[in-house]
């Protein structure tokens, strides 16, 4: 059986145990949310050692280099020694700069690096609590128009981030992980081409920043927003984007309504690119429809929001 190191700690495990499972059930607290290499929760550090890595392109060639591997992707195969993301000494420091309700359930959390990042419109960060609580969050800023980093935090259940995110303060510190792409983004390319957001809940966050991005690279093509939410919100931002724009359409839509929608849903061209994004259920519904309308797959790009993510407390 191979031998696992890490905190100080060494235990036999199963071969092919996996590595994020091994870790966590020997209490050594790795977060971790999708399990499937997207949201980068479970960063860890090969010291020695290769466990099996399942999906190697997930991160880019030099964090390979210098021994970072996803947890939920690799299995123990021989001997390993790793060492856990610790967000002080890896993360970047960011203070709160503000935080407000749009809704009475969704929360705009508004951060400051303390050094600049880049990034562009729809990509993901690991937050890192005081208390070492991680969670993945999809940024709803505009880079190089924001002067900070805006998540939209859905607090509607009880949650590890969403719990502490509700005390947060103006300069409080949090700590930034891993910059994560997603699947969402705008393409100059699209230029021309029918453009559909669609979002339920807090999936509406990536698709705000993206929205503002296509209409600053002055998209010549339609626009169709269409938000699914109990209670909306940005919804007054959104409707004043409309009117100084002609060719963009806000679609606010209760989810007792959705079936209604989608049924008769027609895509205006076979060219249009639809970005989805939010609970399982909903992105399943749009992406369905939009595949029975004839929408080619390659044209529909989604990000699904797990509805039960796991932030357990990582290293102090």
């Amino acid at each position: 059986m191979p031998e696992l190191r890490a905190a100080d700690r060494q235990w036999s495990v199963a071969s092919g145990s996996s590595l994020l499972d091994a870790l966590n059930d020997a209490g050594v607290a790795v977060p971790y949310s999708c399990r499937a290499g997207s949201c980068h929760a479970c960063l860890v550090r090969c010291l020695s050692g290769e466990p099996l890595d399942a999906m190697p392109d997930a991160l880019p060639a030099a964090r390979r280099e210098q021994g970072w591997r996803l947890a939920c992707q690799c299995r123990v195969v021989e001997d390993v020694c790793v060492e856990v993301f610790d967000p002080v000494r890896n993360g970047v420091p960011a203070h709160v700069s503000g935080s407000e309700w749009l809704s009475p359930t969704v929360l705009r959390l508004q951060l400051q690096p303390e050094r600049p990042l880049r990034y562009r419109a729809g990509q993901h960060l690991v937050l890192w609590t005081s208390t070492g609580v991680a969670r993945p969050y999809s940024l709803a800023s505009l880079p190089g128009e924001d002067p900070f980093l805006e998540f939209h935090i859905d607090c509607s259940r009880p949650g590890a981030f969403a719990d502490a995110a509700r005390g947060l303060k103006p300069g409080d510190t949090l700590r930034l992980g891993e910059l994560r792409g997603g699947a969402l983004h705008y393409d100059p390319d699209w230029q021309e081409r029918p453009l559909w957001l669609l979002g339920s809940g807090t999936g509406l966050g990536p698709l705000w920043g993206i929205l503002r991005e296509a209409l600053r690279q002055r998209h010549q093509g339609p626009i169709r927003v269409m938000h699914v939410a109990s209670e909306p919100y940005l919804a007054a931002r959104l409707h004043s984007l409309m009117a100084e724009h002609s060719a963009l359409q806000v679609e606010l839509i209760e989810p007792e309504s959705l079936p209604n929608v989608l049924s008769s849903l027609r895509v205006p061209s076979r060219q249009t690119i639809a970005l989805v994004c939010g609970a399982p259920a909903k992105v399943e519904a749009f992406t369905k429809r939009l595949f029975i309308a004839g929408l080619p797959r390659g044209q529909v790009l989604a990000d699904v929001f797990l509805e039960k993510a796991r932030s357990v407390e990582g290293p102090r």
